[in-house]
């Protein structure tokens, strides 16, 4: 056995690097992080090589003092916290003291700084090695500029598994586009190779802030975004959640940001994705920049070397409280919300900026009608809303069922459906025929006709709305069925012998800590022994489920996730089915009143935007989308 031996500096430096440098971006992160630590208004970050030959930060912060220049590149030296005390409520972005020691042992670093009180700036160097930090006077505004050049230069193993510089950049990239959607107060600039890339000024108005989001996101993700403001039991949460029909193949567009440090916690992902759980179509990821304020000696930051990730002290109540904000702020979206905001319900089409399009073919583009002639155009289509109950009268045009064939007559002068269909589908004859808009016009306009038996196209004042009669159908019988059973609550079903389950200890312990919960839920467990569990009760919905794969998979949900819906999730996807199947299917004939029936009610229930399956069920395209496939006013 070798004789234990103390690391040189320069060896420890270089294995710390090894956490805290992992490549160019690293080094750009724990630069800015410093800077807005500093207290700086503005930052300009320039690149070369994709950051291999030289990364500088310069910002206009308070600077380094003369005296404290050499200890800024020493390990384990910081101004950011002084006690033990300091460290369990720690409200800066960086605290270890670690990342400069790490930056200038594998690279060649000067650090140039000036306070406000003094006549000039000082400059410290180092290239590498073990070597006293040595200081010059140096010309510098008030602030601090950060060099970095070479990096791995002296650590050709590290070098050698660097990415090409366009991947490298593009991961410095990533490192300024989350910190500038951290710090809507701080100014932003990027170049690269003396090209400007970003320059971000500072965002004070809420309008300034979604320019920035919409400017680093993507100008779509803002058209489809949802504002998101609440408060409760001292947590805060605000930002935006995209619209789940503009959801994304890979998880690439999410930001989720506590007390301004950005951060990836498998507890906030769970509580995103659960709420987006019965909206979101197979294998897509939800987009969203979200915040979230807490007390900093509730949170643990100091889990990770990069400060990736946290540690909640009341982590149940951060997941339910993310949980519940998100699913009612997705549940309350209405096609409405929708118009209003100049949104649409499919990826496929967007509304053109500047809102909605010309009142009429007959107008020039780009201009809106009044009030008073979208009432007029729209007066036709309002009657047959009206007279809804009226027998078919073709003379006239009311209740004229306009798909393909003869059209269906009612008969009952109720306005249902014509005798012979199945009951599930007239569920959405229940609807309230009342106009919502204060023109008189419903969000979702007024139905001409039916293409193909599937497709419901819907005229309103700022175009062409088509509708999936079946995905909107089956999303309304489909939140009717929840509120039902929530009315009603969760009926239990006794297991006629009852079932023995093998599970270990920690899972039987589990399920004994959270018995109650699970009997809420219709689950109702007993330990018969230190690895034996007993099923008991099942809830009478899933009584055809297999009990054994469902209790394993709660109980693993509690020991990783601390909770579990997958009895809820189990029993939506039930409810999902018999929707399904119970809703109006494709090549059925629907009249005008049927089919605006229809829209009424999507405009009434939550989650209409999509079906069951995350499917969309309406999209709109704008007077001006439909004028520039024809060329009008070009």
């Amino acid at each position: 056995m070798a004789r234990i031996v103390a690391l040189s500096p320069r060896l420890a430096n270089q294995i710390a690097a090894g956490e805290v440098v992992e490549r160019p971006a690293s080094v750009a992160k724990e630069l800015l992080e410093n800077a807005l630590d500093a207290g700086a208004s503005r930052i300009e970050l320039d690149v070369e090589q994709g950051g291999g030959k030289l990364i500088r930060v310069r910002d206009n912060g308070g600077g380094i003092g003369h005296e404290d220049l050499p200890l800024a590149l020493n390990r384990h030296a910081t101004s950011k916290i002084l006690e033990l005390e300091d460290l369990e409520a720690v409200s800066s972005l960086g605290f270890r003291g670690e990342a400069l020691a790490s930056i200038s042992s594998v690279s060649r670093l000067s650090l140039t700084s000036r306070v406000v009180e003094a006549d000039q700036g000082w400059q410290v160097q180092a290239e590498g090695r073990d070597m006293q930090a040595q200081i010059s006077p140096a010309a510098h505004p008030v602030g601090t500029t950060v060099e970095v050049r070479d990096l791995f230069f002296n650590t050709p193993a590290r070098r050698k598994f660097l990415r090409t510089e366009k991947t490298e950049f593009n991961h410095i990239e990533e490192v300024l586009r989350r910190q500038a959607l951290s710090r809507f107060d701080v100014g932003f600039a990027l170049r690269h190779n003396q090209r400007d890339i970003h320059s971000l000024r500072p965002a004070p108005t809420e309008m300034d802030r979604e320019r920035r989001v919409a400017a680093l996101c993507g100008s779509r993700f803002m058209e489809n975004a949802v504002a998101i403001e609440a408060e409760a039991s001292g947590v805060r949460l605000y930002g935006w959640v995209a619209l789940p029909t503009f959801s994304r193949s890979q998880a690439d567009l999410q930001y989720f940001f506590v007390n301004h440090r950005v951060i990836r916690d498998r507890l906030v992902a769970h509580a995103v994705r659960q709420a987006y759980r019965d909206v979101l179509y197979n294998n897509r990821h939800p987009a969203f920049v979200l915040y979230l304020s807490v007390d900093p000696a509730n949170v643990d930051v100091n889990v990770h070397p990069t400060k990736h990730e946290v540690r909640f002290r009341d982590g149940r109540l951060v997941h339910d409280f993310i949980f519940r904000t998100l699913h009612k702020a997705l549940a309350q979206v209405r096609p409405q919300d929708h118009m209003a905001q100049g949104q649409v319900g499919s990826q496929d089409f967007a509304v053109a900026e500047g809102g909605g399009g010309a009142g009429g073919s007959w107008q020039p583009q780009n201009t809106r009608p009044s009030p008073s002639e979208a009432r007029d155009q729209m007066a036709f289509y309002r009657d047959l809303h009206q007279g809804a109950g009226q027998p078919v009268n073709q003379n006239g045009g009311q209740g004229q069922d306009m798909g393909q064939g003869s059209p269906v007559q009612d008969h009952s002068g109720t306005g249902g459906l014509a005798r012979g269909h199945s009951p599930g589908a007239t569920a959405f004859m229940e609807a309230d025929l009342t106009p919502v808009t204060g023109d008189g016009e419903p969000p979702m306009g007024y139905a001409i006709a039916q293409l193909h038996g599937i497709y419901i196209l819907s005229q309103s004042s700022r175009g062409l709305i088509m509708v999936d009669m079946h995905a909107a159908h089956e999303r309304i019988v489909y939140e009717r069925m929840k509120r039902a059973l929530a009315a009603e609550g969760v009926r239990t079903q006794p297991l006629l012998v009852p079932q023995t389950l093998a599970v270990s200890q920690r899972e039987a312990d589990r399920a004994e800590q959270h018995r109650e919960d699970l009997q809420r839920v219709g689950l109702v467990l007993d330990r018969m022994g230190p690895e034996t569990l007993v099923i008991r009760q099942m809830p009478a919905l899933l009584r055809n489920a297999d009990s054994e794969q469902l209790v394993r998979d709660v109980l693993a949900d509690l020991l990783q996730e601390g909770s579990s819906d997958r009895i809820a999730e189990s029993t939506d996807d039930l409810l999902s089915t018999m929707a399904c199947h119970g809703s109006v299917r494709a090549n059925r004939r629907l009249t005008l009143p049927e089919m605006n029936a229809l829209l009424r009610d999507m405009e009434a229930t939550e989650r209409s935007g999509q079906c069951n399956h995350g499917r969309p069920t309406w999209t709109l395209m704008s007077l001006q989308d439909l004028d520039k496939l024809f060329l009008r006013g070009q």
